[in-house]
């Protein structure tokens, strides 16, 4: 495994665990050469996914983008790494469960926020405005009151 600080393809395995209901093993390496801690994780290979994105195009799934989008929303809020990659494998294992080799953009965004909303709002709010392109704020303040009315029927 290839050291992400200095690029050296020698590591030692430091601690390994069961991840993701046991679907996964998460394992702790040390760089031989820098000393250097990271994580990987060890999945068994699914058969591809492929995203239908809005112009039509298809790519394969990458949860990674989903992270990307998770921290860029999560910003300076108290919303752990590890509660990001969990809200990435609830939505990955949903889309999964569906059974189909396509899924749209559209449906990953919903499941998304879905898992955001109860974790945190302003980050929901956040990662909604990217998502659903707020094209006014009136659009804005829709979202914000639905969140407002369902906290209070809470």
């Amino acid at each position: 495994m290839q050291c992400p600080k200095c690029s050296y393809n020698g590591s030692r395995v430091v601690d390994s665990r069961p991840a993701d209901d046991n679907r996964a093993i998460r394992r702790r390496r040390e760089c031989e050469k820098c000393g250097f801690r990271f994580t990987t994780f060890e999945r068994i290979e699914v058969a591809p996914l492929l995203v239908i994105k809005k112009n039509g195009a298809r790519e394969e799934f990458n949860r990674e983008k989903i992270l990307r989008g998770l921290v860029r929303s999560a910003e300076k809020r108290p919303v752990s790494m590890d509660q990001m990659e969990q809200v990435v494998e609830r939505v990955e294992n949903r889309v999964r469960q569906k059974g189909d080799n396509e899924v749209s953009t559209n449906l990953i965004g919903e499941y998304v926020m879905e898992e955001l909303v109860n974790l945190d709002e302003i980050a929901y709010i956040r990662f909604a405005s990217v998502y659903r392109q707020f094209k006014d704020m009136s659009v804005f303040l829709k979202e914000l009151q639905e969140i407002i009315d369902k906290e209070k029927h809470d």
